[in-house]
Formats: C-alpha cells, structure tokens, sequence
C-alpha cells in the first residue's frame, strides 16, 4: 500500500523545460492512468517517480517519505515498458526469478513467489518454456510478472500495449483489469495515448498537454464534464464536434445562440451568465447528435453528406456543413442507409451541448470558479482567515473537475 503525493513537480534537459510543475495526489490502491498527445510530458513523470529520471525540483513522497534522491531500488517500485526485455535464453521461471537471485532472495521464497505469480497470469502451465515459445501477449504477461515477485508498492506500466496487435490489446488489458482486482491494495500508474484503454482501466485520469495537468477525474466526469476545449477534444472517440458562435439573446429561460455558419442553437438560460454579445465554443459529441427528420421545426443545423463510415451496429456520418469549411462528425445506428450528397438536418439536446469561453474554458467551470471567488469573498468579508483549508481544496476540486456544476 502506498500513497503518491507530488508537488510542484519540474523536470528540465538544459534549458528546456519539460514537466512545468506537477502537483498530484494519487491514494493507496488506485489505478491511475496518464494520457496526452505524443511528447506531452507523461512517460517523463513516469519516469521521475521510478527514478529513472532526475527530478529537477519539487518533491515525490511515497507513504510520506521525500523519494527525489533515493536509488530507483529502493523506493518500492516495479516498471514495466513497452518493450517486453525477457532474457531469450531462460525460460519463464528464471526469467521471473531472475531480479530476485541478483537480490539474494532465498530459493524456496523466489519458488513461492514465481508460483504465485504464475497462478495470477495464468502462467503457470508455461513456466518452463523459452520466451520464443510464447505469443506476444504471453510474453508481456511474463514481464508483468517479473514485476509482480518483487512484491512492490507501486506498479508503472509505459505504453505496456503498444507493441501487441488489436486483438492481443484488447485481450492483455482484460488481463491488466483482472490484475488489479486481485492486488487491491497496490498502487498503479498507468502510461498510455490510447484513451480507451484510460476510459475503461482507471479509476482517474489524468489527461496531460505540454508538461501540464489540463484535468484529473474519473472517466465519466471527463467525458460529461470537460474542465476545456482540449479536454473535450482528446476523451471521446470520435473526437467532440466544435462550432464558433455567439449569444444573441434571451428569452423565456432560453439563451439563443447564432452559429458562424448561420444555424441556430438554443440553450437553457441555467448554463451560466452568459452576456449578449459573448464568443463561445459549442461542442457536441457525435454520438450526442441527433438526425431530425423532415418537416419537423425548430433550431436544427443543415449539411450534406461526404463520406459514411460503418462499423457494424454504427455508422458515422462525415458531413459538409452549410455556411462551414469544416467537417461535422454524427454517430448514429446502422439501421437506416445514408449515401453521398444526402442532405441532413440535425441537432443537439440542450444537456448534452457543451459551451466554452473564449479562453477554451468550459462555461461550467467558469461558474464554479465565479461561485469560489464569491466564497473567498465573503469569507474575508466575515473575517475568515484568506487562503484557507476550505478554498485551498474547493480551488483543487476547480481544477480537478471534482466538483459537480
């Protein structure tokens, strides 16, 4: 059992900054899962926290204790990567066992623990074979398992599926996910850019751009409630559609949108202050759309079909929008055919529209952060001490996408 707390993090090559200090707690027996774009900053923290990477400034504690200086072998720590590294000449016993004879583990415990391990992986029956011998996924448990005898507090995984093809991936992470049920009490930091594999592994993510935290929370509350534009843009397969536009109006509890292509959008007036006048960003996900057949009224975007993708129980619609250059993605049932050059209309229920400032912020967010400044306020104005325990963790749960808007 371990808990991970990381402050101020900032790892440097030279000039170059790379990690622009990372704050981050992660409990005791959580599976949290980095992601990010490519170059992003995640495998560099991964690396930090085994050792393998110097820690330019802040400070990495492990159940309380300062870990920047401490050598990678004593701080607990087991690391796979995507590269299996199994020795070709020693079967999978003694490839498991290996790290621990080099530690001077007894032979009866590095027995007990390779036997165990095996159980766990299902590896049991494959114990005295080369690595040769074994399938891709196979291997990769082997490296998992060579990890697992040291017994460690925390377990790092780098990109540990990228290697395999479709099928193995999907059938290795099943493997991961049942890992972890049976080693509740461990600590795992996972490294990946696939987002399905986030979505459907961890307990939070946290989802990384340019050295940076952009937010950390469950997979739902990522895909329901993005704290901005990147967030919305990265969760989400395929990625959520934007559109340009601008408050125009309000009445009767609805705000009226005007869309750059000259569609119109209506949202409840609960959404937030939103001025007259204001740019927005509008986000709609393509499963979220929703084809509206002729002859029905109401605010609707028009476009013409370019190009239908099926993917059996689905398909998405890759449409030209009127009055837009760019391409507006729809999700829809495979159960009614869509060719070239058709002409749609469409829309969004008014809960499932997304609205960002002109900063790339999400609307709700920005009310969360108008309502915490608003407390800090009044709690002066009380006489309350400023910057205490209660905002410092409402502004952590701002930032964290904790809070409900």
């Amino acid at each position: 059992m371990a808990d991970l707390t990381l402050r101020n993090i900032r790892k440097s090559y030279a000039d170059f900054e790379v990690l622009h200090g990372i704050d981050l707690d992660i409990k005791s027996g959580e599976f949290i899962v980095f992601v990010g774009p490519s170059g992003c900053g995640k495998s560099t923290l991964l690396r930090s926290i085994a050792g393998l990477e110097t820690i330019t400034s802040g400070d990495l504690v492990i159940d309380g204790e300062r870990m920047n200086t401490v050598a990678p072998s004593k701080r607990g720590i087991s690391m796979v990567f995507q590269s299996y590294a199994l020795y070709p000449h020693m079967t999978v016993y003694e490839n498991m066992a290996f790290g621990l004879r080099i530690a001077g583990v007894s032979k009866a415990e590095i027995d007990e623990r390779v036997q165990k391990a095996g159980e766990i992986l299902q590896l049991s029956k494959y114990l005295q074979r080369l690595p040769k011998a074994l399938s891709g996924g196979q291997r990769q448990r082997v490296a998992i398992g060579r990890a697992i005898v040291r017994n460690p507090r925390v377990f790092l995984f780098d990109e540990p599926l990228s290697n395999l093809d479709a099928a193995l991936r999907v059938a290795t992470r099943i493997e991961i996910a049942k890992l972890k049920q049976s080693m509740p009490d461990v600590t795992m930091i996972y490294v990946t850019h696939d987002q399905v594999e986030a979505m459907t592994l961890a307990d939070r993510i946290v989802v990384f751009k340019d050295g940076n935290i952009e937010q950390v929370g469950t997979p739902l509350e990522l895909y329901k409630r993005p704290a901005n534009l990147f967030v919305a843009q990265f969760i989400g397969s395929p990625a959520m559609n934007i559109l340009e536009g601008t408050v125009v109006g309000k009445s009767q509890g609805v705000t009226h949108l005007m869309l750059e292509c000259g569609a119109e959008l209506n949202v409840s007036a609960d959404r937030g202050v939103l001025p007259v006048g204001e740019r927005l960003s509008i986000g709609i996900r393509p499963e979220n759309t929703q084809i509206i057949p002729a002859g029905e009224h109401g605010p609707v975007l028009t476009g013409t079909v370019d190009f239908v993708e099926h993917l059996g129980e689905v398909q998405i619609l890759y449409v030209d929008m009127v009055g837009s250059a760019q391409k507006y993605l729809i999700k829809t049932a495979d159960d009614e055919a869509y060719a070239r050059m058709d002409t749609i209309r469409f829309t969004a229920r008014t809960n499932d529209i997304h609205l960002f400032d002109a900063k790339g912020r999400s609307i709700a967010g920005r009310i969360l952060e108008d309502h915490a400044l608003t407390h800090v306020s009044r709690s002066r104005f009380r006489g309350d001490a400023p910057g205490g325990g209660g905002t410092a963790q409402r502004s952590a749960g701002l930032r964290t996408g904790a809070l409900d808007p």
